[in-house]
């Protein structure tokens, strides 16, 4: 079967044993720091993607990506449902009135974001309902009083489904007894958990319960929109607040955690950055370990070019054994990097359980989320090769430009 010179000669050096080990030490330190350089580039992104996908699935899933309010209260709010359905990228509407004010159960108290919200409107725009640990989320209705709390939130003020908590509005009343805030007493009748900061942060009552709370009725403050790509979410609700009149106005996820997801995407992009100078750092010791080579391999060189082999010849012999080189721990690098990237999180959390501490509180998930997407890793295997393709030329040009006779003089 036909074999090129130079592809049989360059795999029969790679595969040969050398007589100076300090060279085959040099190659396999080469394809080790591929391995890892890769391994780790793939690994760190898969992370960050994990990160980014949480990001969308879990905060985003509880918030709305868009919410049109109006600055006084709306009495007729499916007349706005129905007009924001029109616009395509609308997928579901819900209605919503917002309260803040704290909570506060067995001496704890505790602040939230407390949505009155419509149970089976709510279910089309958030995940909240997938998520329900304790009690049912439609058991909120309407003068029942009933509140559902994350489940961090519920943990502080120390209660599970069936416990009354109090409301306290920031809101003074006017007593006999002088002016006091308002309160009322609400019964947990459930709690979600999505394992995100939101769980210490929101909770949920029935959207006429919020209306008497405020003192506004059966009208609402806004509507929230689910859409078909939350990256639209600004132009869309720019579009809509035009057809508006002024007293409407509108609110996207992004003012709220854009910034959040801007710098997961900007540490994504500065880590395989960095990450890929520590991969070309090792592929450039191909060169090193090929200039030995070919220092080793003048008088082979030399019997070459006597025997009718051209400069082009030699030049791909030793391309041919630096690309071996760098395949080896491209290929090495993408395998390891695939399997830590889809155990990475079991890993980790293995870690924390060993050694009891919780590495990762401090973020808007409580562990280490992870995504294998195939475009990264063909972009650091096709790019990683590039490098080492790139990283044999000087060598081997060198090679070529070997004299027969310098060469054989002191043989």
């Amino acid at each position: 079967m036909f074999k090129p010179v130079s592809l049989l000669i360059g795999l029969r050096y790679t595969r040969a044993k050398r007589r100076n080990h300090f060279i085959s030490f040099i190659s396999l330190t080469s394809i080790l720091g591929l391995t890892l350089g890769v391994a780790v580039l793939i690994t760190v992104l898969s992370v960050m993607n994990g990160f980014d996908r949480e990001l969308k699935n879990r905060i985003l899933g509880m918030i709305p990506h868009a919410t049109l309010s109006s600055r006084e209260p709306i009495p007729d709010w499916q007349n706005l449902a129905e007009f924001a359905k029109r616009n395509p990228q609308v997928l579901a509407v819900a209605p919503v009135t917002q309260l803040q004010g704290m909570l506060t159960a067995n001496g704890q108290v505790t602040g939230a974001m407390i949505s009155g919200i419509e149970p089976a409107y709510e279910k089309q725009v958030s995940i909240i309902s997938r998520h329900i640990q304790q009690g049912r989320f439609e058991a909120l209705v309407a003068d029942g009083y009933g509140i559902v709390l994350g489940a961090a939130l519920a943990s502080s003020l120390g209660v599970n489904t069936g416990d009354k908590v109090t409301l306290v509005l920031p809101e003074a009343a006017v007593t006999p007894a002088g002016v006091i805030p308002r309160f009322k007493r609400m019964t947990v009748v459930g709690i979600f958990q999505v394992g995100a900061d939101v769980d210490g942060l929101l909770a949920y009552v029935h959207i006429a319960d919020a209306g008497k709370l405020l003192r506004i009725g059966n009208s609402v403050q806004g509507v929230r929109l689910k859409l078909k790509d939350l990256f639209d979410a600004q132009a869309v609700s720019h579009e809509l607040l035009y057809q508006l009149p002024e007293r409407y106005y509108a609110t996207d996820w992004t003012q709220t955690h854009g910034n959040l997801f801007s710098a997961i995407q900007m540490e994504k992009a500065m880590m395989g950055l960095l990450l890929m100078l520590i991969v070309a750092v090792a592929a450039f010791n191909i060169v090193s370990s090929l200039v030995m080579v070919v220092t080793d391999k003048k008088a082979d060189i030399a019997i070459l070019r006597t025997l009718g082999a051209s400069p082009q010849t030699i030049t791909r012999i030793f391309m041919v054994q630096g690309a071996v080189i760098g395949l080896a721990g491209t290929v090495a690098g993408v395998l390891l990097g695939i399997v830590l990237s889809l155990n990475i999180t079991d890993v980790i959390t293995w870690f924390e359980k060993v050694s009891g501490q919780s590495l990762f509180d401090a973020y808007f998930v409580n562990y280490l989320p992870s995504e294998l997407s195939w475009r990264d890793v063909t972009w650091v295997s096709l790019l990683t090769g590039l490098i080492s393709f790139l990283a044999t030329i000087y060598p081997a040009r060198k090679a070529a430009k070997v004299q027969p006779a310098e060469a054989l003089r002191y043989e």
